[in-house]
């Protein structure tokens, strides 16, 4: 207890909060306001300008060449149906390993965990071969796909957190009669909650900021994600308009930060009955 109330320990508590604050603050606030700066200038001597505009904003969906508002609704599409069939599958998947046995199970879990521990960027020349063989390439289909299939081998996670629901809830509705698929929807579900929010939340921020994978196989510029559309204004116009570009990271942020706001407690309570085990 003392250590607890030592207002040294207290003081240097509150200061390193406040500095991660301010790192955390700062390019957000900068970014932000840069959005809202006159001009197209990278360079300015205060942090608040002097004039305020929404003409950036109105530019990205105006500007023939950016088009910008074709590019949010792709991404938004792709991190839709992305965290659909991510969070069917791994749900699925995981309840069965989790819940049944049988033969091969343990070598399923051992190679979901080898092949988790390889980078994503081994797989991609050979993803690559296998899009353009089946002619997916170029389409939003072959995002959705690859984002989804490769979402279950992070499913540990949520496995571990089906390991803590008690096995007497199955067993008890299995003597009254009720199927699998009925325990499942009706016991199983509920008691997930948590774990669902947290698997579609991650599954949806991931397709949306992704840029290595979308750029690969992404070709007319009609079917890039903002990030690939965003990477390609910072390449051709960044020296010309940067507050243009702010504008446009500023909007990027704005789905993914009301996910996390209005799902913030199902979130925090996934993640910690994640980790712990029955």
């Amino acid at each position: 207890m003392k250590t607890r109330n030592n207002p040294v320990r207290l003081a240097v508590s509150y200061l390193l909060l406040l500095i991660i604050a301010v790192v955390s603050i700062y390019p957000v606030l900068w970014i932000f306001l840069s959005s809202l700066r006159p001009g197209a200038a990278l360079f300015s001597e205060r942090l608040w300008p002097e004039a305020y505009t929404l003409s950036h904003y109105g530019e990205l969906f105006n500007n023939p060449s950016f088009m910008y508002g074709r590019w949010y609704m792709n991404t938004l599409k792709i991190a839709f149906f992305t965290m659909i069939f991510s969070t069917l599958m791994v749900t699925l998947g995981m309840y069965a390993l989790s819940r049944f046995r049988f033969r091969g199970r343990k070598t399923i879990l051992s190679t979901m965990l080898i092949l988790g521990m390889f980078p994503s960027f081994m797989s991609m020349i050979a993803i690559y071969i296998i899009l353009l063989q089946i002619k997916l390439l170029d389409t939003h289909a072959a995002l959705i796909l690859v984002y989804s299939s490769g979402a279950v081998l992070g499913g540990f996670i949520v496995k571990g957190f089906f390991d803590t629901i008690p096995r007497s809830l199955d067993e008890a509705a299995r003597i009254d009669g009720a199927s699998h698929l009925r325990v499942f929807t009706s016991i199983i579900l509920p008691l997930s909650k948590p774990m669902l929010t947290y698997v579609a939340l991650t599954s949806f921020t991931g397709a949306w900021m992704d840029f290595i994978f979308a750029r690969l196989v992404l070709r007319t510029k009609e079917n890039w994600t903002l990030a690939v559309g965003m990477w390609d204004l910072v390449n051709r116009y960044q020296d010309s308009n940067f507050t243009m570009f702010a504008a446009g990271a500023v909007l990027i942020a704005i789905p993914i930060t009301l996910l996390f706001v209005f799902l913030q407690r199902f979130l925090v309570q996934g993640l910690t009955s994640g980790a712990s085990k029955g």
